[in-house]
């Protein structure tokens, strides 16, 4: 041991490949849990900058073993790309392990949900169009292709073959699009058999066998707490568990293995999609938070909604995750603001509460009730230590702690991989 959770607090985005990064220069495993390359988490190494969709950030690491976990839904193209382009750009990294158990995204997965995205038109979630969604229906309607499947082409075919069935149907008949061929879908997935076969393992058995023996196993979710589809802003959500619980089913490693779950969240707040965001900035605030953080997405270049901090959203993603750490982000971001609005409470028909409110229509209609702290001016870009930051910067720091109800334990200055303030060891 230790098990080591890292996790978004917030709507994603929050910098986690950053913080993933920092962490595994010491681990030995580093699994992703959940999500697919809807995810993106950017990594910037002196004047490259890398940004992986599907690897787990930590494959940067060469004496750590990037590991894909059940919970992760996988197009096959996407990972081989990836690995490709970090070989070309002179980073060895051994190919990942592959839990036979994990889903596989189909072409058949990404044209319905690019399909069914623009019929809902205004009502639509705002995916990011790869198939995640449709491919983890799939998965619970038992209808799903994994990846132990990719090595008996007759339960293959039979597999395709029966799920082309309906989609085609519903293609053809409600969409007025053109069939897909089940022949081509097998061929394709068929090509990457071979490749694959020898990293595709019990990963669960691997990586319990590697806790009991010592090792430093670092769990990375994609998305965050309130994306999850039991805990976040339903229906605006992924559909898999980013939660620190999503690390135990999604990897086949119990509760009891995890001694540390860091959640990430940002010194403000971005949400990318549709869905409810009582601090959104739709004025020239926001769109000098965008300009200042970069906020576009790794993914999908989309611009995202940016807002103050939310203590309440974060509070409650520590309360449910039981997170032991929160690493703070693009705190240099604030710079320069004169007073800092925070979000301690909402106001719901006339009434206060600091706490998420039980139900989404009581949270559609949450207006923020803002506490303002004193801004700072000087650059903390090159701050390394908590007493390099100015006195009200620290105070910031300090009083989102008492909001959040847990111990800021890192912190973001710059998007520099040496850029960060260690106020405690994550890895103890």
């Amino acid at each position: 041991m230790p098990g080591i959770i890292v996790m978004g607090a917030q709507w994603g985005d929050e910098g986690k490949g950053k913080a993933t990064d920092q962490i595994a220069e010491r681990v030995d495993y580093c699994v992703r849990y959940s999500g697919g390359n809807n995810a993106g988490h950017t990594v910037v190494v002196g004047d490259d900058t890398f940004v992986m969709h599907l690897l787990p950030a930590g494959i940067l690491n060469p004496n750590s073993t990037a590991v894909l976990g059940n919970g992760v839904v996988i197009d096959l193209d996407v990972m081989h790309d990836e690995l490709d382009a970090l070989g070309k750009r002179g980073v060895e990294v051994p190919h990942p392990l592959i839990s036979a158990n994990a889903h596989i995204i189909t072409p058949y997965h990404q044209t319905m949900d690019r399909v069914t995205e623009r019929f809902l038109g205004k009502r639509r979630i705002g995916t990011t169009g790869r198939g995640i969604g449709p491919a983890y229906s799939d998965k619970v309607n038992r209808i799903g292709i994994r990846v132990q499947d990719l090595f008996d082409e007759s339960i293959l075919r039979q597999k395709v073959e029966a799920s082309l069935e309906r989609k085609n149907q519903a293609l053809v008949k409600i969409y007025n699009r053109r069939a897909i061929d089940a022949n081509q879908v097998i061929d394709g997935l068929l090509s990457h058999a071979e490749r694959i076969r020898p990293h595709v393992v019990d990963t669960s058995r691997l990586l319990n066998k590697a806790l009991d023996d010592d090792k430093v196993v670092l769990f990375e979710g994609a998305q965050a707490h309130h994306l999850d589809i039991d805990f976040g802003t339903y229906p605006y959500v992924t559909s898999s568990s980013p939660i620190a619980g999503g690390a135990c089913t999604g990897t086949g490693v119990g509760p009891t293995r995890i001694d540390r779950v860091i959640g990430i969240a940002k010194a403000y707040t971005t949400r990318v999609g549709q869905g409810p965001f009582p601090t959104e900035l739709l004025d020239e605030s926001g769109e000098a938070l965008r300009q200042a953080g970069g906020e576009f997405g790794a993914t999908t270049g989309r611009p995202r909604r940016c807002g103050w901090f939310d203590a309440v959203v974060v509070e409650q993603a520590v309360n449910v995750n039981s997170a032991t750490d929160v690493f703070l982000t693009k705190l240099d971001v604030l710079t320069g603001i004169e007073k800092i609005p925070v979000c301690v409470g909402y106001e719901i028909d006339g009434e206060r509460t600091d706490v998420m409110p039980t139900t989404q229509s009581q949270f559609h209609h949450a207006k923020p009730v803002y506490e303002y702290l004193p801004g700072w001016t000087e650059d903390i870009t090159g701050a390394r230590r908590l007493d390099d930051l100015p006195t009200t910067c620290r105070r910031y720091v300090e009083r989102l702690e008492e909001l959040i109800g847990c111990r800021i334990s890192g912190i973001g200055v710059g998007p520099g991989r040496e850029q960060s303030v260690a106020v405690n060891s994550l890895i103890d």
